[in-house]
C-alpha cells in the first residue's frame, strides 16, 4: 500500500464515516446495556453490527463509490466478514480493558473501536474495495 494523496483523502472520508459509526455504535450499545439490560457483550456485539451497516453503505457510496451494482453482494460480504474479525478483537481488547485493567466500559469500548478502526480501513482498502480504490 503507497501512501499518496488519493490514499489520504479516502482515509479522512473513511475516518469521517467511521466518526458517524462511533456515534451509531455507542448509541445502540448505550440503549442496549442501558436500557433494555441486555449483556454488555451482547449489546456491544449489537452496537458494532448496526454501525457496521452504516459504515458500509456509506463507504461503499461516498469513500470508494462504484456504480458496480453486481459488486454490491461480493463486496458487502468481504466488508462484513472484515468487520465481525474485527468484532472479534474489538471484543477482546474490550474485556481485556474493562474486565482485566478495571477501565469503564465506555473509554475501553472507545479504544477498541480506534484499534479496530486501522484494521477495517486496511484491510477495506486492500481487499473489499480493490476494483475501485
Amino acid at each position: 500500500m503507497q501512501i499518496d494523496q488519493q490514499l489520504i483523502i479516502k482515509f479522512l472520508m473513511f475516518s469521517m464515516v467511521g466518526a458517524s459509526g462511533v456515534l451509531v455504535d455507542f448509541s445502540i450499545t448505550w440503549l442496549c446495556k442501558e436500557r433494555a439490560k441486555i449483556h454488555k457483550y451482547v449489546a456491544n456485539s449489537f452496537g458494532f453490527i448496526i454501525a457496521t451497516i452504516s459504515n458500509y453503505l456509506l463507504n461503499r457510496y461516498w469513500t470508494f463509490y462504484t456504480e458496480n451494482a453486481q459488486a454490491k453482494f461480493v463486496e458487502f460480504s468481504k466488508f462484513f466478514f472484515i468487520a465481525i474479525v474485527g468484532l472479534a478483537i474489538n471484543n477482546a481488547i474490550l474485556y481485556f480493558f474493562h474486565e482485566k485493567l478495571k477501565w469503564n466500559f465506555y473509554l475501553s469500548k472507545l479504544v477498541a473501536i480506534g484499534i479496530v478502526s486501522i484494521w477495517n480501513f486496511s484491510f477495506n482498502y486492500l481487499y473489499t474495495f480493490t476494483a475501485v480504490s
